[in-house]
């Protein structure tokens, strides 16, 4: 370039470029003190507060909207959905909106997102991309990278990819151009968008609620920033000259033949054979990945949906806008014939029925010496039992007026919708652990959740739980069926190792 051009130029070198994003950064800090220091009637929580009231309810649109273009249409190649995610969280820091609620439409929405794209991949395939991706920015060597860190790392690309941009936003499609199948991919999708959902909007909650104090502390802010970029940049140097086997073997031989290192390298074969078990079980697509995932995707979305509830209902009991919908509904469709049809499976999920058919269930798990299943059943049923009159007590929320039906206790969580995820569990025990070749398997398990699902509508037809109450229930059985199976499999996993 001729000199006196007036075009700034940045050093083509790695070094050179991290010094001038250090001085960026370091620059950017110093303005931001002088204006600070020379305007202080600049009030950044009062902008916050404007902003916000602008945007009220409406930020639950949006969120959820760019939550599912992220991967759904490939905007995240474009424009970053952490800034989104962050911001609702900062608009429901200042109480204009409910933070439960936001979270569940953008986690909803991403994994929709996700299901789209990975739809659209298997359908269209990668040659579509190919020919068409330079529109979006997405050019052959980018979706390449991808494919390759997809090829590489397998199904986990999809659960940690979410937290990497590029990897976020084409990672779905390239899980359905490589053959994977739906079942495999929406556990670790249901996780990853969770994940990635929850942290960022949580970030700006707590943002929001002290944005001052962080404007003040920018100065900490920029040292802990600097320190991140050091320790990221000596993390990333050292991983790749790792990668590389007599890189490796180096190393290895350098810290034998050093006293204070030589205890490590003993340690690290010692335990390499249970890393590298434990590496083998909890990555996607391994021996037990995806039936591991998807307990832990389960676990996840049913403790966020009953403890957001529970929250909720401890300050407020009273119906929210999904309950006077279903009651409305309920009122239009009541006849005689369909209120005894729902007394009927009400009564299949009462501890009356529910309980002899457990203790029989156990009773057959254990004559067949499926301790497993048997525990798992067990500790989740007085759990559950345990559970559900705790936190009916605890959280005391009414119950709705009018009921045809009489009960005498607190409304939230719903015992019936609880106990009747029993059905579902031994649908899915049977179809996949005792009997995993038997036929009809699918209807099976169609049937128990039909079971489950009838229980807990009719006490919402009765009048005698909101249709949240049954959610809750139905949520929190499934946390401790899902956390007590994930155990069990663990457990086995060992026993066999």
């Amino acid at each position: 370039m001729p000199r006196g051009s007036g075009t700034l130029r940045l050093p083509d070198s790695r070094r050179g470029k991290l010094i001038a994003l250090v001085s960026l950064v370091a620059a950017a800090v110093v303005v931001f003190l002088l204006y600070r220091r020379f305007f202080p009637e600049f009030d950044l929580q009062q902008l916050l507060d404007d902003f916000a009231n602008l945007l009220g309810n409406w930020t639950y649109l949006i969120v959820g909207l760019l939550a599912f273009l992220e991967t759904g249409a490939f905007v995240g190649l474009l424009v970053p959905g952490e800034t989104a995610m962050t911001l609702g969280g900062a608009v429901a820091g200042l109480g204009v909106i409910n933070i439960y609620l936001l979270i569940a439409i953008a986690w909803s929405m991403a994994f929709l997102g996700d299901s789209f794209s990975f739809m659209l991949g298997r359908r269209l395939g990668r040659n579509f991309v190919l020919d068409h991706g330079s529109k979006v920015r997405v050019t052959k060597e980018r979706f390449e990278q991808v494919e390759e860190y997809f090829e590489k790392h397998g199904g986990k690309t999809v659960l940690v990819g979410r937290f990497v941009g590029i990897v976020r936003a084409l990672a779905p499609f390239v899980a359905g151009t490589s053959g994977m199948s739906y079942r495999g991919f929406a556990p670790y999708s249901i996780l990853g968008a969770g994940l990635q959902v929850t942290s960022n909007i949580i970030l700006g909650y707590v943002f929001a609620r002290s944005i001052d104090s962080a404007a003040e502390y920018s100065g900490l802010a920029a040292l802990v920033l600097g320190s991140l970029i050091v320790v990221t940049v000596t993390v990333v140097v050292v991983f790749r000259f790792l990668r590389v086997a007599e890189n490796r073997s180096k190393a290895v031989r350098w810290m034998e033949s050093h006293r204070l290192t030589r205890p490590l390298t003993d340690l690290a074969r010692r335990l390499r054979p249970q890393y590298r078990f434990l590496l083998d079980r909890l990555t996607p697509g391994g021996k037990f990945g995806l039936e591991f995932t998807t307990l832990a995707a389960i676990l996840a979305v049913s403790s966020f949906v009953f403890i957001a509830f529970a929250r909720i209902f401890s300050s407020d009991p009273g119906p929210t806008p999904g309950d006077l919908e279903a009651f409305d509904f309920v009122g239009l469709i009541r006849t005689d014939w369909l209120t005894g049809f729902s007394k009927a499976f009400t009564w299949l999920g009462s501890s009356t029925f529910l309980g002899p058919v457990a203790a029989i269930t156990a009773t057959v798990l254990a004559i067949n010496r499926r301790w497993a299943d048997f525990w798992v059943l067990l500790l989740s049923a007085v759990m559950i039992v345990v559970g559900v009159d705790f936190f009916k007590d605890e959280i005391g929320r009414p119950r709705p007026e009018g009921g045809l039906v009489a009960v005498d206790s607190f409304s939230y969580p719903s015992g019936h919708a609880a106990y009747s995820v029993f059905y579902t569990w031994l649908a899915v025990t049977i179809a996949v652990r005792i009997r995993p070749a038997m036929t009809r398997s699918t209807a099976l398990v169609l049937f128990g959740l039909s079971l489950t699902i009838l229980v807990g509508l009719s006490r919402v037809y009765l009048g005698v739980h909101y249709l949240s109450d049954v959610t809750g229930g139905w949520a929190f059985s499934a946390f401790f069926f899902a956390f007590f199976a994930a155990v069990a499999l663990i457990v086995t996993q060992l026993s066999k190792n």
